[in-house]
């Protein structure tokens, strides 16, 4: 059998000799199949031009989303202009449907039409939100000293209160933030500043409650912290000391850019003030604001984080003590999978010193993890005895659930 390999396609072309009279017909159909050197040259020149024709269409369409980013801009400022809201549902689903109608029209499928734009759409919403706070200026030149302002979510606090006009101090012993007034140590130095923002690791900012309260800071101090039991008593001895304190928990990453559809909770401690205070700090965003009380807020925890975490935690432990390597199970992945594997994966990354914090120091957090176990032992009896009726069941109790959770 001869092989013969066409130009540089990955396509194979196979001939038996015994098919032919000859091996000299065999060298005649190889040399018929081999291209010519000339149009081997003429077919890379073509693939060239074509080639450097892309990055100019690249760049075409670069240019294109800059000049919508423009108009966007403008929308947005006359938007604030008429005091109506920066997100308006409605015109986004027009501009979805619009584009997966053209999509049609230039034989694109709608389905990517409907994520570019919504991507584009992304895009715009937050730019046009960073400069309305950025023109809304409610900082003022008054004075905020972030503690922890070096770490991830600190330095999301000091990005945030800058843009809004804010004179920033950080205290952290880990380094300095480029561009603002640094301290190692928070106890070093006055605390008369505006806002006090906690922004340290919980146990950290377990310690250092009871001492602040006994320094009697003047502005308003708030913590930032995923969990609030824990803080409780420190929480307590602020208010206690008559410190206008309050606690609040943004639900959200350190990367996150749009605050649109973003969660940020309110604990009110029984200083009001204070909390309308912080309150007014997002108010030119698009964040979501919610109002809980501490107890709440740590049981809803326990399910939200504490939950998705032990869950993920668990996934990826029974991955890796399975024996199965990860290429084997890439070559049979599944869009299930893959998605639950990319969860698993952010989660894995992230840091375990926090991510313990959240399951141990919860008061409420054996609540959760005790309703995952029950619901595997239950999921597992089902499946072990054959049931496809209680199977079934678990799954139509679940969507039924989920499809009223998205309402």
């Amino acid at each position: 059998m001869v092989r013969i390999g066409r130009s540089r396609r990955a396509s194979w072309f196979f001939l038996r000799v015994d098919e032919c009279k000859s091996f000299s017909a065999a060298a005649k159909l190889i040399t018929l199949l081999t291209p010519r050197r000339g149009e081997s040259e003429a077919s890379m020149s073509r693939l060239e031009t074509l080639r450097q024709k892309l990055g100019v269409t690249d760049r075409e369409i670069l240019e294109l989303i800059a000049q919508r980013q423009d108009l966007a801009a403008q929308i947005g400022a006359l938007k604030e202009k008429a005091g109506r809201a920066t997100r308006d549902f409605g015109q986004e689903k027009e501009v979805v449907e619009r584009a997966r109608a053209w999509a049609r029209e230039c034989q694109l499928s709608p389905q990517f039409a409907e994520r570019l734009m919504q991507m584009l759409i992304e895009y715009s919403l937050t730019r046009q939100e960073q400069q309305r706070v950025v023109r809304q200026a409610s900082g003022g030149g008054r004075r905020v000293l972030i503690i922890g302002g070096s770490g991830r979510m600190g330095a999301w606090f000091v990005r945030f209160l800058a843009s809004q006009g804010f004179e920033l101090e950080v205290a952290d012993p880990a380094k300095p933030v480029e561009g603002f007034d640094w301290r190692k140590d928070w106890r070093d130095g006055s605390l008369d500043h505006d806002f006090i923002v906690l922004a340290a690791h919980l146990r950290a900012t377990q310690e250092m409650l009871p001492e602040l309260a006994e320094r009697h800071p003047p502005g308003v101090v708030f913590d930032v912290a995923s969990l609030k039991s824990p803080l409780r008593e420190g929480l307590r001895k602020l208010v206690q000391r008559g410190i206008r304190a309050t606690s609040i928990h943004p639900m959200f990453g350190p990367n996150t850019e749009l605050l649109s559809q973003q969660h940020v909770v309110f604990v009110d401690l029984g200083v009001p003030e204070a909390t309308l205070q912080v309150r007014a700090l997002f108010d030119s965003t698009m964040a979501l604001q919610v109002e809980m009380d501490l107890e709440d807020h740590d049981r809803l925890i326990a399910y939200v984080l504490g939950l998705s975490h032990a869950l993920n935690i668990a996934f990826f432990t029974a991955l890796a003590e399975s024996g199965e390597a990860a290429p084997k199970l890439a070559q049979l992945s599944s869009t299930t999978f893959n998605a639950q594997l990319e969860v698993a994966a952010a989660v894995a990354r992230d840091n375990p010193h926090l991510y313990f914090e959240i399951q141990h120091l919860n008061d409420y957090g054996t609540e959760s993890l005790s309703a995952l176990l029950y619901a595997v032992e239950r999921l597992r009896s089902v499946i072990r005895a054959g049931d496809e009726s209680g199977f079934v069941k678990l799954m139509e109790k679940g969507n039924f659930y989920l499809a009223g959770r998205q309402k």
